[in-house]
């Protein structure tokens, strides 16, 4: 597969990186911060794109020949976001709030291009067994998830004995909805050239 554009991931998330990679996309890593904050009174389900999307503006102004991805994952349980957890404390909290419930991982994702800018996102329900308290104080001492948003990884231990079921794409909730990015870079790439 080729590029025909130089591809940047505004990410520093290893499971992006490898999502990407798997799907045989060749790219850079460039990460610029910015402060996510949102309105209070923006609906949960659009915030990831909110997100994104001010990421890729940290781009605008010296995009060249390159195409950015951006991304934002949230979890979205009994009508709250649960982001990244500050501590073991509040990484218990959010998976005893999840365990033996379903909830929501929105992701959403901007790319950007000279003349061109797709921001799209993509739901995922997902269903948790009961967890005892020893398999998520076991999951949280073994896997540190505390780069996660609502405390998990679905690919962890946690996904593995946890999860009951899901009904979205499981490429989504390990942080980038790759169906929808592969149909949009589609005009992008190259599968018969090989070099």
């Amino acid at each position: 597969m080729v590029n025909n554009k130089k591809i940047v991931l505004a990410s520093n998330s290893p499971r992006r990186k490898e999502i990407l990679s798997q799907a045989g996309f060749r790219f850079d890593v460039e990460v610029r911060e910015i402060e996510e904050s949102f309105p209070a009174e923006m609906e949960l389900e659009k915030v990831p794109e909110f997100l994104a999307e001010n990421k890729a503006g940290k781009f605008t102004e010296d995009l060249e020949d390159r195409l950015i991805i951006t991304a934002d994952t949230v979890v979205i349980a009994q009508g709250q976001i649960l982001n990244k957890p500050q501590d073991k404390k509040e990484a218990i909290a959010m998976l005893t709030l999840l365990s033996d419930k379903e909830h929501k991982v929105v992701t959403g994702v901007c790319i950007l291009a000279n003349n061109y800018k797709k921001v799209f996102s993509d739901t995922t329900l997902v269903s948790f067994n009961k967890l005892t308290d020893s398999e998520i104080n076991y999951y949280i001492d073994t896997c540190n998830p505390f780069d996660k948003a609502g405390s998990y990884g679905v690919q962890d231990f946690i996904g593995m004995i946890g999860v009951r079921s899901i009904n979205g794409s499981f490429y989504n909730v390990m942080g980038l909805p790759i169906h929808k990015v592969y149909g949009y870079l589609k005009d992008f790439i190259d599968l018969n050239d090989k070099n």
